[in-house]
């Protein structure tokens, strides 16, 4: 499989690449601004024996998603599935509290950015073809006090999920998410609470927060003939959260 993965060079993204490596599959690397991660996680692919390369595309921009796209497709001479992976999420707070550019960030970097990139996934691939957003369990809890807008835009992925496995089954491409949890990544330094994962974990039901890896192995089944019937469906990676 030949496979795209926006948001592909740090936390699960980085994880999806190295487990496809380990599977054969090259992987293209959609990144927005850290040069140096994406040098990285294309070095350590190649370690691990796969080809990889990285583009730089910033999600919320449908012309430089469709640069993404075509860069993937010239690398790799194709293209047969796309983890629509690429999100951020903001400081902790109330929504009251938040100011109008964070919400507008937030939500256009979540979900505008995820259709864009569903829309050309779309277009590009052909019968066969899988697609897997990420979106999170956020989306049933809500975040309150957190980040609603993040909870919020991550429900908007579960139903754009639904709706696209719809559209797309007759063409034969296949369309699932998966909902990770509390899982040990650095996006949870970018909101402020680096410590996070560690804290949380023990409340949990499994009580431990999870890996990157386990949820990168939930999402390279869902794109790989295992998951050949599978499609609409969002699958929990939360540790019974």
């Amino acid at each position: 499989m030949k496979l795209l993965i926006t948001g592909g060079t740090r936390g699960i993204g980085r994880a999806t690449a190295l487990g496809a490596a380990a599977m054969g599959w090259p992987v293209t690397l959609g990144y927005r601004g850290n040069r140096a991660a994406a040098q990285d996680a294309v070095a350590a692919v190649h370690a691990a024996g796969g080809q990889a390369w990285a583009h730089s595309a910033d999600v919320g921009d449908a012309a430089q998603v469709a640069a993404l796209f075509d860069a993937a497709e010239a690398a790799m001479g194709g293209l047969d599935g796309v983890v629509v992976n690429a999100g951020i999420v903001a400081a902790t707070s109330a929504l009251a509290d938040m100011d109008t550019d964070r919400l507008e960030r937030v939500v256009h970097t979540n979900l505008t950015g995820a259709l864009f990139c569903a829309r050309e996934a779309a277009r590009r691939l052909g019968r066969g073809g899988a697609i897997v957003l990420v979106s999170s369990a956020a989306a049933r809890l809500g975040s309150p006090g957190q980040y609603v807008d993040y909870a919020a835009s991550k429900g908007a992925i579960d139903t754009l999920n639904i709706g696209l496995a719809k559209e797309l089954a007759a063409a034969g491409i296949r369309v699932n998410a998966v909902r990770p949890g509390v899982i040990d990544t650095d996006i949870h330094a970018d909101g402020g609470e680096p410590d996070r994962a560690a804290r949380l974990g023990p409340s949990l039901p499994l009580g431990r927060a999870g890996s990157a890896d386990e949820v990168a192995a939930a999402i390279l089944w869902l794109l790989s003939d295992a998951a050949s019937y599978v499609t609409g469906a969002n699958l929990d990676v939360s540790g019974g959260r």
